[in-house]
């Protein structure tokens, strides 16, 4: 059980170093860099959705019987679906934007940075949830090691992402503390959906292949709508392309390595 606790804690504590940069960096932002940690992200999450949710979804619906292609097909899409119905409804405001996306809402524009963050957070903590169920049940081909490699892999990219929305803060006069603070709330979603995807998936076992596909559906959602747009926005858009092609390559080795 203490594995699986801190399995599901790695990416929040990502998340949370992250925003400890704060406390050591300069407040002013490398838009290079930050072009750079948005498309390693994106790379991270692109692999993840394939080797650690799509492939283990189809060959799960295969050992279930019936269709191959119709949990993976079908979950992907209620995926991208779910996210663009929260995207819809949620109050947030991505860095470098004025308009406030969602619902009109009278929220601090800090507070709409953050629910932007935290949007991005949900289906990755869903991501490590469903693995570890998998895992967990023990015949699914799901190994706990593998669960313990995307958990890894996300942490990594949650790294950057928790320093992305920490800096900008401090660059707009909050203290390092309540900087660090509102970078560290943006990932606390993670392990609570995590914790959520479980318990959904233990008790209905014959849909694990729909869960997998869902999430991946909701992180591809969150690389296509935010990612990879931030990370080619203005100049030295092949920046962004590299972190893209780094993060793929490091998801896809600690998968095959350690799943």
């Amino acid at each position: 059980m203490m594995r699986v606790f801190s399995t599901l804690m790695i990416p929040f504590l990502g998340t949370s170093l992250g925003a400890a940069m704060v406390f050591f960096m300069k407040a002013h932002r490398n838009r290079e860099l930050e072009k750079m940690l948005l498309g390693f992200a994106a790379g991270v999450m692109i692999a993840a959705s394939v080797w650690s949710l799509l492939l283990p979804a189809i060959e799960m619906a295969e050992e279930q019987g019936g269709s191959v292609w119709l949990p993976a097909a079908a979950g992907f899409l209620l995926g991208v679906g779910f996210l663009l119905l929260l995207d819809s409804v949620v109050p947030h405001l991505h860095m470098d934007s004025e308009k406030p996306e969602g619902v009109k809402s009278d929220l601090q524009k800090t507070t709409m940075l953050v629910l932007a963050v935290t949007l991005h957070n949900l289906p990755e903590g869903m991501a490590v949830g469903v693995t570890v169920a998998g895992a967990m049940m023990g015949n699914t081909g799901i190994t706990m090691a593998g669960a313990f490699a995307l958990a890894v892999g996300i942490a990594i990219q949650n790294f950057p992402e928790g320093a992305i929305i920490s800096m900008p803060l401090r660059s707009a006069g909050f203290s390092r503390g309540k900087s660090f603070l509102y970078g560290v709330l943006s990932g606390v979603v993670e392990p609570i959906g995590a914790i959520a995807t479980i318990l959904l998936a233990e008790q209905v076992v014959p849909i694990l292949p729909y869960l997998l596909a869902f999430a991946a559906g909701a992180m591809i959602y969150v690389v296509v709508d935010e990612l990879i747009p931030e990370s080619q926005s203005g100049e030295h858009s092949n920046i962004g392309t590299i972190g893209a092609a780094v993060g793929f390559v490091v998801m896809m080795v600690l998968d095959v390595v350690f799943g």
